[in-house]
This record gives C-alpha cells, structure tokens and sequence, in this order.
C-alpha cells in the first residue's frame, strides 16, 4: 500500500498512474464515422521491422517503449502467437494505426495496443477502430468465447485516451502506480522524445 501523501519517486524513474478498464458484454455501438480509402488489414506473423516501426511512429510521443526494448526473439514470439493478433489501419499502402488483441488468456481479451499515427489523429479514425475492435473481439470464433474485454491506460498516454475508452463502453475497475526506468536514459527512445514529461537525471 502506497502511503497517503507524495512519494519521492528516485531520478531515472517515471511513474504514472495506470487505470484499468474492462467492458463484459458488447456495448451499444457508437456512430461508425465514414472513412474512405482507409481499411484495417490483419498482419500474420508481421516482421519485427515493420512491427517496430509503427509502434514507434504511434507511441514515441507517449514513451511507448517496451516493445522496443524486447529482444526480437522474444518480440517475435509473442507477434507470433496463435492467440495474438496484430491488424495495421492502411492507407495509401502505408500503416498509420495499430489494433492488438491479445486471447492467451482463456475467456478474455486484452487490447494490449492501440493507437494511431499523428497523421490520422481527429478525424474519426479511432472510433472507426475501435468500433471494428469491438466488433472482432465479440463475434470472433477463432478463439475461446469471451466475458471480459479489457484495457489499461495511463497518465503518459494522450490525455484523451482515457475519456475515449470509457465512451466505447469500457468501465474503470481499478487503478494501480507503475513505476519503471525512463526508456530515454536507456537509450530506447531519443532523449528529446516526449518534451512534456521532463528527464530527471540520476
């Protein structure tokens, strides 16, 4: 139990105030906004690369970083993994939007990630997304049937992101304190990455 109160949080570290949030049955579904010439394409098996670099493109401004810290073995297997799937918001032949849905936990899914690039932000692309998310995740049959659909999010995530999710149908059951090693100091993520959150030297 954290103590009431501030806590010292060492230099070379973030926190940030983790919510998780979790729909059990298949939500009212929102307005689809049109989007033309945009589709979502599942990835099988992607190439790390490829993976790589548009999680880079979508999460760098939010200190996403631990794919990228994985070793590719690792990364490889888990993209990989029959119970994962990866699908790419295509445009114009280029991907500018990450769906992951993760099964491997037997009558759940996590939305492990899901993002988009600065390109499409405003437009309608993320509920469009999260509509076909919602979507695949309840009528799939390719995995074991689903009760719970869940996600977290945090306080280095876009300040949208939380008020989003919670509109799509999923509801705050719990909030946790993540506190880990700033991927910048590491070498992960450039140091001028994400200006908005100060490194604080060791």
């Amino acid at each position: 139990m954290l103590p009431d109160g501030y806590t010292d949080v060492p230099a070379g570290k973030l926190a940030a105030v983790v919510t998780c949030l979790e729909m059990r049955a298949p939500p009212e579904r929102r307005a689809d906004p049109g989007q033309p010439g945009i589709t979502l394409e599942r990835a099988v098996k992607p190439d790390v690369a490829w993976y790589r670099d548009l999680y880079r493109r979508i999460g760098a401004d939010w200190l996403w970083a631990s794919r990228l810290a994985m070793e590719e073995s690792a990364l490889a297997g888990i993209l990989e993994h029959p119970q994962i799937e990866v699908h790419a918001v295509m445009k114009a032949g280029q991907a500018e939007g990450l769906l992951e849905l993760d099964f491997r936990e037997e009558g759940a899914c996590e939305l492990a990630f899901f993002g988009l690039t600065q390109a499409m932000i405003g437009g309608g692309t993320g509920r469009w997304l999260m509509n076909r998310a919602v979507d695949r995740v309840w009528s799939q049959k390719e995995h074991a049937p689903v009760g719970r659909f869940w996600v977290h999010t945090c306080t280095l995530d876009s300040p949208q992101a939380l008020g989003f999710y919670i509109r799509s149908g999923f509801v705050p059951v719990k909030r946790q304190v993540e506190v880990f090693d700033d991927p910048r100091l590491l070498g992960v993520l450039p140091e001028a990455t994400a200006p908005q959150v100060p490194i604080l030297r060791p």
